[in-house]
């Protein structure tokens, strides 16, 4: 959600923590902020919107020091405004934040008490205010930020400054995740490590309950137990080029562009040609299981619903999707035998790693698919297999879905094979076939022109019905969620056999319908839906093959035709037209593709 930086430094740090804030801004933000100590004192610059605006404030207003930190906001508690915009400060304590601290009105009523009030609607003036209350009573800085952290109820990255300090950041995490990047002479915090990756690329991240006490030559680590610990630095190496348009008008654009090639690579890492095997480069005995819990959020979430089919029907192992925001809640029964698997792009999701911790010492094996190898799920998981879709600047995730559909149709071909459903020879077939995947996904790519013809017509809509059977419902429930993500338009989507069972009521001559249909085992029964559809004046956007299109073309509004391929592929092709229809249409409408409002990319908040 929030982005976090701080900076200690041999240069001025101000254009130094925009810059990094720059990198952040894929997370989602709705207001941005820096502070810095400049010869003893501390000061703030902050403006709400788009990140140009702190930009342009810093021209007429410059902000000196060699020490700082920053932040991007996306609104938790209080509305956007300056007021609410971090850094937050009380006195001489100033403080940044990413989570939600559920405690603070207890806090706030114990800092009323002592004649304290507040002035913002935000829980995170509450910890400014606490570590001044600290400080205030005669404790140095790291004492104060300690006693306050031993306050805080909830989910937190902190990074604190202190007036007459310019050689210390203290930072904490519980929950929200946070690394300290290590240079020559230099010290560096931030959320994730794109944040880091022009200063230094050795990096630390910092576990559950740890605070941080950072100088320029020294990094001291305390874990919630109050022991002094090391944690291991690492080099990431993450390509600059990644967080660069490469001269697409968005990073959406080139994100999606790029599926071909980093699928390409995913399966050069999964698949040993000379063998003819899939290697999961870890020992899963899916022998053993008598079922799999999948969970994950949003796309992550349909990736996963897509998965159960494969599952399912490939490899006869019984399959249990759900939500991650309910799965905990709803406190199911973990049985012998059951492995957990969870999905996150990030893998910092909160509610996925909620789940994630309820599941662990219950589920036989925690499995994870992540595209960051260093994230929290990744880290508590059992065995982690990465998606290698590399950085994912655009909020509304395009490769890393797709990365994530072929992972997991390679771990449910690896466990038909292990639970003895594929003989050498099919899944010898199989893996054939996904080697001509990157060339399929090309020839999907190239039906762009025609869909952005199509999205231009779908803009004028105010709401869009996506209907799909068997492994294209969890597609039309992904293009529905891309469409309403980035356009702003109202869109549904139904497994097609619901039509009669109310949705059918919203037809009508302005309704839109696009239908998602492969000419597979179940077209047959897709295409008579979809003539109810055309019956009482709908319009049909079919998506679909070369037979399909010469079988049921007749009478649709437009259709558009995909490559070929073997039907438990498809739905890693059907994701293309998918995200083009939506990018086009947002395109068309003129609204902010890569940071839509509302939204943000990584959400480590509940």
């Amino acid at each position: 959600m929030c982005g976090i930086v701080g900076v200690l430094g041999q240069h001025e740090v101000a254009p130094i923590l925009v810059e990094s804030l720059k990198r952040l801004e894929y997370r989602g933000y709705d207001s941005a902020g820096i502070a810095t100590v400049n010869e003893g004192r501390l000061d703030r610059r902050r403006a709400v919107g788009k990140l140009v605006n702190l930009s342009d404030l810093l021209v007429h207003e410059p902000l000196a020091g060699k020490v700082g930190i920053g932040h991007t906001r996306w609104a938790t508690h209080g509305a956007p405004t300056l007021g609410n915009t971090h850094p937050h400060r009380a006195g001489p304590v100033a403080v940044v934040h990413n989570g939600i601290i559920e405690n603070y009105r207890e806090l706030r009523a114990m800092l009323a008490e002592a004649g304290i009030g507040h002035e913002t609607d935000t829980d995170t003036e509450t910890v400014a205010l606490l570590a001044n209350h600290f400080l205030d009573q005669g404790m140095s800085p790291e004492e104060a930020a300690r006693a306050t952290v031993a306050k805080l109820e909830g989910a937190y990255a902190l990074c604190f400054l202190f007036d007459g300090e310019d050689d210390l950041l203290i930072a904490a995490r519980k929950g929200s995740p946070l690394a300290v990047g290590y240079g020559e002479g230099e010290m560096f915090v931030g959320s994730d490590a794109i944040a880091l990756a022009p200063m230094t690329d050795r990096i630390s991240y910092l576990e559950e309950g740890d605070i941080a006490i950072v100088t320029r030559e020294t990094v001291r680590v305390i874990d919630a137990k109050g022991a002094e610990v090391s944690r291991e630095i690492r080099r990431i190496r993450i390509d600059n080029s990644s967080v660069d348009k490469a001269g697409h008008k968005h990073f959406m654009a080139k994100e999606i562009a790029e599926q071909p090639t980093v699928i390409s690579e995913a399966l050069a890492h999964y698949i040993d040609p000379e063998a003819g095997e899939i290697v999961l480069g870890a020992d899963i005995d899916f022998r053993a299981l008598n079922r799999l819990t999948m969970v994950g959020c949003g796309t992550a979430f349909y990736a996963c619903l897509t998965a159960k089919y494969w599952f399912e029907q490939l490899a006869g192992l019984p399959v249990e999707v759900d939500i991650a925001s309910e799965f905990r809640y709803r406190q199911p029964p973990v049985t012998e035998g059951t492995a957990a698997l969870f999905v996150s792009q990030s893998g910092e999701t909160a509610d996925t790693l909620a789940a994630l911790r309820y599941c662990a010492g219950k589920a036989d094996m925690i499995l994870s698919v992540v595209n960051v190898a260093e994230s929290s799920i990744a880290r508590e998981s059992d065995v982690a297999l990465p998606i290698l879709a590399g950085v994912e600047i655009g909020v509304a995730s395009t490769k890393a879905f797709t990365c994530q559909l072929t992972v997991l149709l390679l771990m449910a071909l690896k466990a038909a094979h292990a639970r003895g459903r594929l003989s050498e020879d099919e899944l010898a077939d199989m893996i054939s076939n996904l080697r001509s995947l990157p060339s399929a996904l090309n020839l999907a790519l190239e039906t762009e022109s025609e869909i952005a013809a199509a999205a231009q017509q779908l803009s004028k809509a105010t709401d869009v019905l996506f209907l799909g059977r068997g492994m294209m419902y969890p597609l039309a429930l992904e293009g529905s969620l891309k469409l309403k993500e980035i356009s702003y338009i109202h869109a549904e989507a139904y497994a097609s056999g619901e039509l009669k069972h109310g949705p059918i009521a919203l037809i009508d001559e302005k309704m839109p319908v696009v239908v998602m249909a492969p000419k597979d085992a179940l077209f047959d029964k897709t295409v008579s839906n979809m003539q109810e559809v055309m019956a009482r004046g709908g319009k049909v956007l079919l998506i679909t093959d070369e037979a399909g299109r010469a079988e049921a073309s007749d009478g649709v509004w437009r259709s558009l035709v995909m490559p070929t391929v073997r039907e438990v592929i498809a739905p890693i092709i059907y994701a293309i037209p998918a995200q083009l229809l939506a990018y086009h249409t947002a395109v068309a409408k003129g609204t902010d593709v890569d940071q839509p409002r509302n939204l943000a990319k990584s959400v480590t908040v509940e």
